[in-house]
């Protein structure tokens, strides 16, 4: 599948944002802090810049509105109701937590539950795809959930360690997240790396019986949509290499930087914020190595005619 940015940053944004947003909500950092309110602010504009990304791979945005009459049976709908509607307790308690230094714990519930919510249903616009058979599992909505968990905790341990208060608790938030989001990664790879065609060339074109199909001449010449879309391909050394890479700065980075946080101890204040910003920086860049990743290996049911 082409790796199209927009939703590369789509995904990586909101999930982050809504990690966020979850560990506001359910009350791990002090409302009467000044850098808890700028992470309300944080949240907002993360998830805001996201779900905005989004509409630059439609064809047509203008008309993206359309996209939220469908709740019923698209994903993609429900992930669109949801996310307005989560962000009115996300509101709430950012008004609360910036204008009056205080959490709404009934509101702050509704926001996390609405943001996992909504992180469920972007994980199941590609997990509900039985044409993308990798995506096609229950590893898929575990793996954004998760990731946006890690995402979420090494923000609010940036956010704890600024305010002086609640680190070593979000540390040990962030390390079970990114241990859990990267095992599960693991066996997401795994499945996608031994599972068995289920539509082949043989199945595709219905001549199976016959014997092996091979492709005498493409359906046509010049480049379309679906070769566009569906046909990009990555080499298998260079996809290796990025999975590596995704891992490492993505999982073990952070995880060996919150370690020497914690070593360092309290009285290394400077020292601890600049570790977690680069526990923080190279998550994302790892996230977004993993999304593009997703996306460059996934192999479409389609392409079997091309």
């Amino acid at each position: 599948m082409h790796p199209a940015l927009s939703i590369i940053a789509f995904t990586t944004m909101s999930g982050l944002g809504y990690g966020l947003a979850i560990m506001l909500g359910l009350g791990f950092l002090d409302p009467s802090l000044a850098v808890t309110k700028v992470a309300h602010v944080v949240a907002l504009m993360l998830i805001g810049g996201g779900l905005l990304s989004s509409t630059l791979h439609l064809g047509n945005p203008q008309r993206a509105w359309r996209a939220l009459s469908q709740w019923r049976t698209s994903w993609l709908s429900r992930e669109g109701v949801l996310a307005i509607l989560t962000f009115i307790p996300l509101c709430m308690s950012a008004y609360a937590a910036i204008f009056q230094s205080r959490h709404l714990p009934i509101s702050g519930l509704l926001g996390a539950a609405g943001a996992a919510a909504t992180i469920y249903c972007t994980a199941m616009i590609y997990g509900s795809l039985k044409s993308v058979q990798a995506w096609h599992t229950p590893l898929t909505p575990a793996c954004y959930l998760l990731f946006a968990g890690a995402g979420g905790g090494l923000l609010g341990l940036l956010v704890a360690i600024i305010g002086g208060n609640g680190a070593l608790f979000l540390m040990l938030v962030a390390l079970v997240f990114l241990i859990a989001a990267w095992t599960t990664k693991f066996y997401w790879r795994r499945n996608m790396q031994t599972l068995q065609p289920l539509s082949t060339p043989e199945s595709a074109t219905g001549l199976g019986d016959i014997g092996r199909v091979k492709l005498f001449q493409s359906p046509h010449g010049n480049d379309s949509y679906l070769t566009r879309e569906m046909g990009f391909v990555i080499a298998r050394k260079h996809a290796k290499k990025l999975a590596a890479i995704s891992f490492i700065l993505g999982g073990v980075m952070p995880a060996v930087l919150i370690v020497a946080i914690l070593i360092a101890g309290a009285e290394a204040y400077a020292l601890a914020i600049v570790l977690a910003v680069l526990a923080v920086v190279s998550h994302v860049i790892g996230m977004l190595t993993e999304r593009w990743l997703f996306f460059a290996e996934a192999k479409h049911a389609v392409m079997n005619y091309y």
